[in-house]
């Protein structure tokens, strides 16, 4: 598999994107842009695009049109260790 991203939605004013997995081998190759684009196709026109981001993926997201929620802050209960 070189890249997924999924949505969970309520099909009607929000939709959130939990992950967009890249091989590392094929970033920078426009896959991840490729699946942005098709996500919009779906979901650009919803009231509200949620999505977390950390590290690089920030300036990813910020190129394909996603911006900080205001003074948001995120807030978690992790049970991972990747972080």
């Amino acid at each position: 598999m070189i890249g997924l991203g999924n949505a969970i939605s309520d099909g009607y004013l929000v939709v959130y994107y939990p992950h967009l997995l890249i091989h590392p081998d094929y970033q920078g190759k426009g896959i991840g842009k490729m699946i942005v684009d098709k996500m919009q196709e779906k979901y650009g026109h919803f009231h509200m695009q949620m999505l977390t981001a950390d590290g690089k993926a920030i300036d990813f997201y910020q190129k394909v049109g996603f911006v900080r929620a205001g003074e948001t802050e995120p807030m978690w209960i992790y049970k991972g260790n990747e972080h």
